[in-house]
């Protein structure tokens, strides 16, 4: 109870998520509804390395690329179970950001933001070139998520999954903050030095952020996958990675509701903005702009101050 009284708004998010169904119109609005929760559970754990840590990454696309194709090519091709298949993309995901974690984040600054774009292409391009395997830029089916004999179809259900996914992703996320190893990497984000000066193992704690963001990208990557039904390579691609790390920016920097709220808005802004016929991409840009320039610290911890400075 006393948790629940310091963390009001996952009890908001409970029942906003649990109220949502029904006022939902349309099967469209469910596939959005769908979208945003997957969106913001993968940024959910990209802020923890981005917003809490202060370890930039351009490629976590390649993370949500990896789990997705590693699920469709176990799943249609060899017949593993799906949930089996999730596991062992998750595994084999947080395998190979453990083995580039170390080297990576020696790296700071502009350095960093660069090697991680460079893994995010190389993961790209193997997607495309594969094709034996991948389908290339053709793309390739998946098959449904079942489990127990069970097939996952229709809205609803795939609504009740990602809505609870989201809501234990936001809950593990608010208990990794509170606990010690959350402030360490809180103050691993302030001053690296300092951290180390105090005694945290600062590259053990930054790899073991970059591979948990990274397992959590690839769950959702196959989630997604046996969701949409056909894979393309653009989802492993650069500008979805930019995109991720837009709805951190835009939603607000350490700060987990507002990766939420960054996921709302990015994924349904160009939805909104499709009856623009062309200029869509330029009134996109243009919010982007005059949020950064208005938002700095993004939508959520701007709004919070500005309330909290009201009532105070």
């Amino acid at each position: 109870m006393n948790y629940l009284k310091s963390h009001p708004g996952l009890v908001i998010l409970a029942a906003v998520l649990l109220v949502l169904p029904f006022a939902l119109p349309n099967a469209y609005a469910f596939d959005v509804a769908i979208r945003v929760a997957i969106n913001a559970s993968v940024v959910i754990g990209l802020n923890l390395l981005i917003g809490y840590t202060g370890q930039i990454s351009l490629g976590h696309a390649g993370f949500f690329g990896i789990g997705a194709y590693a699920s469709a090519i176990l799943t249609s091709r060899w017949g593993w179970p799906p949930l089996a298949a999730l596991v062992a993309a998750a595994a084999g995901t947080a395998l190979l950001a453990w083995v580039v974690a170390r080297p990576i984040l020696k790296l700071k600054g502009h350095y960093l933001a660069m090697a991680t774009l460079g893994l995010g292409i190389i993961i790209s391009i193997v997607i495309v070139n594969e094709t034996a395997w991948t389908g290339g830029p053709d793309g390739m089916p998946v098959s449904a998520l079942s489990a127990f004999g069970k097939e996952l179809s229709g809205e609803r259900p795939w609504y009740w999954l990602s809505a609870g996914v989201l809501l234990v992703v936001t809950w593990l996320a608010l208990n990794l903050i509170d606990s010690p190893a959350g402030r360490a990497l809180q103050a691993i984000h302030g001053s690296e030095v300092a951290s180390r000066v105090v005694g945290v193992d600062t590259s053990a704690f930054k790899a073991r952020i970059f591979v948990l963001s990274a397992a959590l990208a690839s769950v959702m990557g196959s989630l997604y996958a046996h969701y949409v039904g056909f894979l393309t390579p653009g989802l492993a691609g650069f500008f979805h990675s930019i995109e991720l790390v837009t709805m951190v920016v835009v939603g607000g920097m350490a700060s987990v509701y507002g990766c939420i709220f960054g996921a709302l808005i990015l994924t349904m802004l160009p939805q909104l903005l499709s009856t623009l016929e062309g200029w869509e991409t330029v009134a996109f840009g243009v919010i982007l702009m005059l949020t950064m320039i208005f938002l700095p610290r993004g939508l959520v911890p701007t709004l919070k101050n500005r309330f909290g400075r009201g009532t105070s």
